[in-house]
C-alpha cells in the first residue's frame, strides 16, 4: 500500500506539473503506465498490479483528459488505454515473482554452501587436535619410564590443543547465536569500543605472552551498537590468526577510529603477510593451514575468518583484508555508529 501510494503520488505530481505547463494532451498515459510498471515490479503477486492498472486508467480519464474532472468512457482510445495498463500489470507481475523466487533460491544455495564449508572446517579443526591429545596422553600412560621433562612437554601440547578446541567451540556458538537469517539472535547495545579492545588485548596477552599488542583508541568516547561478545570474538580470532599464521609476528596493533558514520576496527601485524593466492578464499571457510608454506596441516584459519565475516555482516558492517607495504597483514571491519554518534 505504501509503495502504491508513493508511486501514484509522484505520478499525479508529474502530471499536474505537465498540465499547468500547457503540455499537449496524451502526456498522462505514459506517466501512469510507468507507475503501473513500477508498482507491479516492486510488489508481490497480481493484486496491487491490477489495482494500480484500474486506478491509473481512472486517473488518466478523470484528472488529465478533457473534460477534466469527469469520467467519460466514450473517449476515443479508452479501451486500448485500459488494455495497455492491464497488459503491463499482468506481464510484469509474474516476472517479479520469478525474480524473487530466483533470489530466494540463490540465498538458500549460499546458506547451504556456507553450512557445507562450516562442516568441513569443523571436521578438520576438531579431528587433528583430538588425534594429538590422544597420542600425547597415550604416550604418558603407556610409557612409565618417560622422563618428567618429556611428560611436561606432552602435557603442554595437550593443553595447547585443548585451548584450540575451546576456540573452535566458541566459534560454533557464535554462529548458532547469529542464526540462519544473519540477525535473528543479534541484540545490539551501545558499547564503548575502547573497553572491548582493552579486554580483548588483555586476554590475548595471557595466551600469547611473546607477542606484543598495542591498543590505540580515539580520545573521545566512541560508542558503537554491537553485541559485545560477538565483536570480542571477531577481534580474538583476528589477533590469534595474526599470532599463529603470521609466522614471524612479534607485534600486533589493535585500533578503532571513527570514519564518517562508521567505526573502523583494525588488526595489523608485522608478520609475513597474506600470500596472494589465498586472498580470494580468506573468508569462505575453505582455506586450510596445509595450503600455507609450512604445510603442517595443524591449523585451519578458514573457520575463524568465516565466523568473523558472518558476525560483521550480521551487524550490517563489512570487512576486508590487505597486505602492508612494509610487511605484515591488516584485517579491517566497519560497523555503523548509533544515530547519536552520526550526528
Amino acid at each position: 500500500m505504501l509503495i502504491c501510494g508513493v508511486i501514484f503520488a509522484c505520478a499525479w505530481t508529474v502530471c499536474i506539473i505537465l498540465l499547468y505547463a500547457n503540455t499537449s494532451e496524451g502526456f498522462a498515459s505514459p506517466v501512469f503506465v510507468l507507475a503501473v510498471l513500477l508498482i507491479s515490479r516492486l510488489t508481490d503477486g497480481y493484486l496491487f498490479g491490477l489495482l494500480s492498472a484500474v486506478m491509473g486508467v481512472v486517473s488518466v480519464n478523470y484528472m488529465f483528459t478533457y473534460p477534466f474532472g469527469a469520467i467519460n468512457f466514450t473517449i476515443s482510445g479508452y479501451p486500448l488505454t485500459f488494455l495497455t495498463f492491464l497488459t503491463v500489470s499482468i506481464v510484469t507481475s509474474p516476472l517479479t515473482i520469478q525474480i524473487k523466487q530466483q533470489e530466494k533460491l540463490h540465498t538458500e544455495n549460499e546458506k547451504e554452501k556456507m553450512r557445507a564449508n562450516l562442516l568441513r572446517s569443523v571436521a578438520h579443526d576438531i579431528r587433528t587436535p583430538l588425534t594429538s591429545i590422544v597420542g600425547s596422553t597415550s604416550a604418558i600412560l603407556e610409557n612409565p619410564s618417560i622422563s618428567k621433562e618429556e611428560q611436561g612437554d606432552l602435557l603442554r601440547d595437550v593443553r595447547e590443543e585443548a585451548q584450540w578446541l575451546i576456540r573452535v567451540v566458541e566459534n560454533l556458538l557464535s554462529i548458532t547465536r547469529i542464526g540462519e537469517n544473519g540477525q535473528a539472535h543479534i541484540v545490539k547495545q551501545n558499547e564503548a569500543a575502547e573497553e572491548i579492545l582493552g579486554e580483548t588485548a588483555r586476554k590475548f596477552r595471557k595466551r600469547f605472552p611473546n607477542v606484543n599488542v598495542d591498543v590505540e583508541a580515539p580520545h573521545e568516547l566512541l560508542m558503537v551498537p554491537m553485541d559485545a561478545i560477538l565483536i570480542a570474538q571477531v577481534l580474538a580470532n583476528l589477533l590469534e590468526n595474526a599470532a599463529r599464521h603470521g609466522e614471524t609476528t612479534t607485534r600486533v596493533f589493535l585500533s578503532v577510529t571513527r570514519e564518517g558514520k562508521m567505526a573502523k576496527f583494525s588488526v595489523r601485524d608485522n608478520g609475513r603477510g597474506i600470500p596472494r593466492e589465498q586472498m580470494a578464499r580468506l573468508f569462505d571457510g575453505t582455506l586450510k593451514r596445509s595450503e600455507t608454506s609450512s604445510g603442517d596441516g595443524k591449523r585451519d584459519m578458514g573457520l575463524g575468518l568465516m565466523v568473523c565475516l558472518t558476525i560483521v555482516r550480521a551487524h550490517n558492517g563489512y570487512m576486508e583484508a590487505r597486505n602492508i607495504e612494509d610487511g605484515g597483514a591488516e584485517f579491517l571491519f566497519w560497523l555503523p555508529l548509533t544515530e547519536e554518534e552520526e550526528q
